[in-house]
């Protein structure tokens, strides 16, 4: 796709202040530049998904997410400019004047949205569900919640081309494991995974995760940092995010990677991190969630 230039991605070093004396050096890989909305590593998770579906001469997207699904507005805009029809299904009934700023967003870029309860919701991975599904959509192809299938992984192991091998520990926000588990299959072992999970009591992912990935390589999980929950916040994040933007001049989203950045400098204090540490974090993209708090942001 010709919007989509790596090169527009950069890795970018965090102001010293914020971690020194601690580590040696901290750095942020910016896939939130790759795209004004398909940014971040939402990009890498639907390319396989979208070129299996051209080849397969599917003419629908179908995918999921919630009302502030940053997947669900990354598959409407990507699926628009392949010239091809997108289904959300949403979890949650919601009346048309109380659409979220991403769903308009969505419908704006041609998606059919179909709503159903949360209990229904929870029924998207059972292929009896899904057969029914499909039943009324013959043409759609389907990609998981967040791109989290075989090529969604295949798609982000490739994020692993920007990481030097200078970098010992690589910090990433986690929401399906999709992303966390390509770059672990992906890089070498000396280089240690964490994953930062922005849900209250998040470790479950970690059956999810562990399956998946291939030989033993060092990983850890985090999820202290929820902030009361899955896309909530509180007056100390939003403080923190707007002292980051100030010194480091880089935006982060409430939803995820405010919360790992949130989590990365309560750990350095802890010396959970040697002193000679390089880290990377990957910011990786989803500002579109500020939307709803944006008077509250400096940027």
């Amino acid at each position: 796709m010709a919007t989509i230039k790596k090169e527009q991605a950069f890795i970018q070093p965090l102001n010293p202040i914020w971690y020194l004396p601690y580590v040696e050096k901290i750095d942020m890989l910016r896939l939130d530049m790759l795209h004004p909305v398909i940014s971040g590593n939402k990009w890498f998770k639907l390319k396989h998904n979208l070129n299996d579906a051209l080849a397969k001469g599917f003419d629908t997207i179908l995918t999921f997410g919630g009302a502030y699904s940053n997947h669900l507005l990354a598959t409407a805009a990507a699926v628009k400019e392949y010239d091809l029809k997108s289904i959300g299904v949403v979890r949650g009934i919601y009346p048309e004047e109380e659409l979220s700023p991403t769903l308009l967003e969505c419908i704006s870029n041609g998606m059919q949205l179909e709503f159903i309860s949360r209990e229904e919701y929870a029924k998207k991975d059972n292929d009896d569900w899904l057969k029914k599904l499909l039943d009324r959509h013959p043409r759609a192809y389907i990609i998981p919640e967040g791109g989290a299938n075989e090529k969604g992984r295949e798609g982000a192991e490739e994020i692993a081309e920007f990481i030097s091998p200078e970098y010992t520990h690589i910090c990433i926000a986690v929401g399906t494991g999709t992303t966390f588990i390509g770059l672990r299959n992906a890089l070498p072992a000396q280089q240690e995974i964490l994953g930062f999970v922005p849900m209250k009591q998040g470790q479950y992912i970690e059956d999810e995760i562990m399956p998946l990935i291939k030989g033993y390589k060092p990983w850890e999980l985090f999820d202290n940092w929820h902030f009361g929950g899955f896309g909530k916040w509180n007056e100390k994040l939003l403080a923190f995010m707007n002292n980051f933007y100030v010194l480091n001049n880089i935006p982060l989203d409430f939803v995820y990677t405010a919360k790992m950045m949130y989590g990365v400098e309560d750990l350095l204090p802890q010396h959970f991190f040697p002193p000679n540490a390089k880290i990377l974090c990957i910011h990786t993209g989803g500002l579109q969630g500020n939307n709803s708090i944006q008077e509250l942001m400096e940027y």
